[in-house]
C-alpha cells in the first residue's frame, strides 16, 4: 500500500524547522541561519520513497508582526494549516514553553489534524530533564505523538519519518520521484543569495533585505549558468554593509552563494550581484507584492 500526504512545520522563530527539513529531504532546500524569522514564503519540498511520498511545507516562524511582512508571514504559516495529513510542532528542548508555545497550541485547539510535537536538540539535555520537557509541552495539547530529534545531527530522524508514514493516508504519487521541490530554481538561487548575507552581516541588516534573480539562463556551448540578481536594502547604510570595503563583502557573498548554486544546478554559474535601496519596503504593500511576499 502506497501512501502520500501534506505534512506542515511549524513552530516558533529559529527552532530549528529549515534544518529537520533538510535532514528529511536529504538535500540543502531551505536556508539556515542562526537569525530568527529566516524562512519568509511557504517552501514545498518533496521526499519519495518506495513507500510513501510525502510533501513537506516548510513554514515561517509565528511571531507577533512588527510589519506588513511580517504579517504575510504569519498569515502564510497559519495558512499550511489548513488541508494538511499532518502538522509537525516543532520546539527546542533547551526552552521550556513560553508564550509563545501557548499561542500556537491555541491555535492548534482549533485543527483536527493529527499534530505531532518534535523536540528538537534533545542531544543537549540529558534525559530526565527530557522527560520534563515533554510532559510541559504536554499540557498545552492533546499531541498524537510526541518524539524528540536532533535535526542537526540526525537523531531519532528516522524513527520521526517513519511515524509520519504510518499516519500518512493511502494515496497516489504527485510528484516523479526524482522531484525534491515545486519551487522555480529562480527561487531557491535568491533564497541561497539571502542565507550567504544573513550569515556574513551584522544584526541590523538581514531583516531588511530581499533578493530577486532578475536574469538566469544558460550559456550557448557552455556548461554555463548566467545569473544576474538583485539585493534589496531599506537604507543607504546597509547598502554599505553588504557592499563591504572596496566590494570584498559582496565578493565574498557572492563567492559562498555561487558554490551552493553550481551544487544545486550542477553546473558552474557566472553570478553577477547588484545592491539597491527601496526605502522600507517592508511596510509598503506593492513592494512586498513585486518582491513575491504577497498573497493579495
Amino acid at each position: 500500500m502506497f501512501k502520500s500526504g501534506l505534512v506542515a512545520i511549524i513552530g516558533r522563530p529559529n527552532v530549528g524547522k529549515s534544518t529537520l527539513l533538510n535532514r528529511l529531504i536529504g538535500e540543502k532546500m531551505a536556508i539556515i541561519s542562526e537569525k530568527p524569522q529566516t524562512t519568509r514564503n511557504k517552501i514545498t519540498c518533496i521526499l519519495t520513497t518506495s513507500q510513501a511520498q510525502i510533501i513537506f511545507l516548510d513554514t515561517p516562524g509565528l511571531h507577533k508582526p512588527k510589519h506588513k511582512l511580517g504579517e504575510y508571514m504569519v498569515r502564510v504559516s497559519l495558512e499550511a494549516l489548513q488541508d494538511v495529513d499532518i502538522i509537525l510542532f516543532l520546539v527546542e528542548a533547551s526552552y521550556t514553553p513560553g508564550r509563545g508555545d501557548e499561542y500556537i497550541a491555541n491555535i492548534l485547539r482549533e485543527v483536527k489534524t493529527p499534530v505531532f510535537l518534535v523536540i528538537n536538540k534533545s542531544d543537549l539535555v540529558k534525559k530526565g530533564e527530557l522527560e520534563d520537557i515533554m510532559d510541559n509541552y504536554r499540557r498545552l495539547h492533546d499531541f498524537a505523538q510526541v518524539i524528540p530529534i536532533s535535526a542537526l545531527q540526525g537523531d531519532n530522524v528516522d524513527s520521526l519519518l517513519g511515524t509520519i508514514i504510518e499516519y500518512l493516508p493511502e494515496g497516489p504519487q504527485y510528484y516523479p520521484e526524482d522531484m525534491i521541490t515545486d519551487q522555480p530554481e529562480r527561487f531557491v538561487a535568491a533564497e541561497l543569495i539571502r542565507e550567504k548575507i544573513l550569515e556574513l552581516t551584522r544584526d541590523e541588516v538581514p531583516h531588511s533585505v530581499a533578493v530577486e534573480v532578475e536574469e538566469m539562463k544558460e550559456r550557448e556551448g557552455k556548461d554555463l549558468v548566467y545569473i544576474s540578481a538583485n539585493i534589496y536594502v531599506e537604507r543607504e547604510s546597509q547598502k554599505g554593509i553588504i557592499v563591504g570595503k572596496s566590494g570584498s563583502m559582496l565578493r565574498e557573498i557572492g563567492k559562498k552563494a555561487r558554490e551552493d548554486i553550481e551544487r544545486l544546478l550542477g553546473s558552474k554559474v557566472y553570478l553577477e550581484l547588484w545592491v539597491k535601496v527601496k526605502k522600507d519596503w517592508r511596510s509598503k504593500k506593492q513592494q512586498l507584492k513585486n518582491l513575491g511576499y504577497s498573497q493579495q
